[in-house]
């Protein structure tokens, strides 16, 4: 699909980006460079791709200081007042979204779609018809290089597309540049089928160019594996319930926007095909992480594990934003939830604590569970920072203290302990987007959908579950398909817990109003005369969940401009 047309919120960043545009142009001119010389410059060029990267976000600090993880059954955010708590409460609606990334998105890529209208008239003259072999060889490299930065920005549109698909589901497909004098009242929604099948053709194109893998200089753009490993989210999504079951919004007059026609067993096939043509790439030199721990560190840029990622700059906000207030400048802020510890197995057994035969001990619910947990989440009593964590009553990181966790859980996972706030000290924080074993738990899941039963299914989740480090007890033999699919789920929401999976997971998989729409828990915790504790699940937060809230609504000011644009159902 063609389409020239743009969004009023999109047309409105456009407006600024010309201004910013303008200006850097016209520091240009001094140079006696003209408008066109300066857009076709190689050199302008590569900063206008690394432009588009930097759209990438990342989910450390994501909505008002607070992770995704606090709009989801894993944690709750220690400030009361952050906007995350609109999605709990269910205070959100097409006029204010907390997560509005409409316009943040389209941003991307429009900047995309400039770029590709534009690179192929990159100025590489001065090499071209230059005579001496070194400048020739500039000249065939660079033309190289510019074939090379169009797919890598055809899959960081493709990422951004389906960033806006996940949440709103069929979206406007925009594939050229943006005209001024376009019209903008009549831009409509494609259906989700033609926005999954641009995404994954997309993918496949860039996965064809893009290089296996890069030199140390430049890790972090974008390679064969980090396109596989989109489509193969991308399909696994496409064949989970939420994009195949439009009953719950019963009534809705263009369930194509929401959901997918044809054989869903396909889709499940074809998920699983995709993850594991990831998984057997050759030459990419992925491992699963032998320290689950050192995933998450600043050092972990370069992970064997890691297929796509973000680097920052090193800072120190996340940590004074997730400190214990016990802490000099720490704020708590995204505290693990009970409801998230529970997740965690026993070590010795590999069973839920729910199981009577697990081992698990509620006097000291802590024990000998799956390593992850210590991993993921500080407990009371654990040594963080050269002392114990207080988490009980009156302890100084506990309740009776302004800020303190309202859970009796401080997040561990990417926040580096080795810090001083007081004096300053910072470091770099890269947030994953694609990893290995997500590739391992995607392949079980779409293969437990379209194949149970198939051996491959428990051996791709006890590769995971047995990492080095880790080395949880494999799964049982004999499970059924809806016994391999809840324990392949709790596997994702431990695995993945804090990297921003459950908040579309739940989705997904429909159970959103079973988990997001019940109370979100905590441990209260006694420090008892003889120096032990008692520990006391209790209600956090009431939350709510309605079935509307499966997919964002389309921002009312949109609506307002295209009254052809098609609000989701039930907002």
């Amino acid at each position: 699909m063609k389409n020239n047309i743009y969004i009023y919120g999109v047309l409105t960043l456009l407006a600024l980006s010309l201004i910013s545009c303008e200006k850097y142009f016209n520091r240009e001119l001094s140079t006696d460079l003209t408008y066109d010389e300066v857009t076709s410059s190689y050199t302008y060029s590569r900063s206008r791709v690394a432009s588009i990267y930097s759209d990438l976000q990342m989910g450390f600090l994501y909505i008002d200081g607070a992770m995704m993880a606090s709009a989801s059954d894993e944690a709750e955010h220690t400030l009361e007042t952050s906007d995350i708590q609109k999605f709990n409460i269910g205070s959100w609606n097409a006029y204010s979204n907390p997560n509005n990334v409409w316009s943040a998105f389209f941003k991307g890529i429009r900047k995309a779609n400039q770029f590709l209208v534009s690179a192929d008239s990159i100025n590489l003259d001065l090499y071209k018809y230059d005579p001496l072999p070194a400048q020739q060889a500039v000249y065939v490299s660079r033309l190289a290089e510019i074939k090379q930065w169009k797919y890598e920005v055809r899959f960081l549109r493709a990422f951004y597309y389906f960033e806006l698909v996940k949440r709103y589901g069929g979206i406007p497909l925009l594939t050229e540049a943006v005209s001024i004098e376009a019209d903008y009242s009549n831009i409509k929604r494609n259906t989700l089928d033609e926005c999954i099948k641009f995404i994954t053709n997309e993918c496949d194109s860039a996965a064809k160019v893009l290089p296996v893998k890069y030199t140390a200089t430049d890790l972090g753009r974008a390679t064969i594996g980090a396109a596989m490993s989109l489509k193969s989210r991308v399909l696994l999504y496409a064949a989970s319930d939420l994009f195949n079951i439009p009953t719950w919004a019963s009534g809705f007059s263009n369930p194509e926007l929401i959901s997918l026609i044809g054989d869903r067993q396909v889709r499940w096939q074809a998920a699983a095909d995709a993850a594991k043509a990831v998984i057997d790439l050759v030459g990419t030199g992925y491992t699963l992480g032998t320290n689950y721990n050192a995933l998450f560190s600043a050092s972990n840029f370069s992970n064997s594990e890691i297929i796509f990622c973000r680097r920052s700059g090193s800072t120190n906000t996340f940590e004074i934003a997730n400190y214990s207030v016990g802490y000099d400048l720490g704020q708590s802020g995204t505290t693990p939830s009970q409801n998230l510890a529970d997740a965690y197995e026993m070590k010795t057994t590999g069973k839920p604590i729910t199981d009577p035969t697990s081992g698990y001990d509620p006097l000291n619910p802590y024990l000998n569970r799956d390593p992850r947990m210590g991993m993921t989440i500080i407990t009371n009593n654990s040594t963080w920072k050269s002392r114990p964590i207080e988490c009980w009553i009156g302890g100084r990181d506990g309740k009776g203290i302004a800020n303190a966790t309202r859970t009796g859980y401080y997040l561990k996972k990417y926040v580096n302990e080795g810090l001083n706030l007081i004096t300053g000290t910072t470091s770099v924080h890269s947030w994953i987007y694609f990893r290995l074993s997500e590739m391992y738990l995607n392949y079980a899941e779409a293969l437990n959908e379209c194949s149970p039963g198939n051996t491959n299914i428990k051996t791709y989740v006890d590769k995971v579950r047995q990492r080095n480090g880790i080395a949880m007890p494999v799964l049982p033999v004999g499970l059924n398909q809806q016994e391999m699919r809840d324990r392949i789920r709790n596997e994702r929401r431990i695995e993945f817990a804090f990297e921003d999976h459950r908040f579309w997971d739940v989705r997904r998989w429909m159970i959103a109003p079973a988990v997001l729409g019940i109370p979100l828990k905590g441990m209260q915790i006694t420090k008892n005369a003889d120096a032990t504790f008692s520990y006391h699940v209790v209600d956090v937060e009431k939350r709510v969940f309605d079935s509307k809230m499966y997919f964002y609504p389309i921002p009312q000011n949109e609506i307002f401009i295209s009254k052809a644009l098609i609000q989701n159902p039930l907002w």
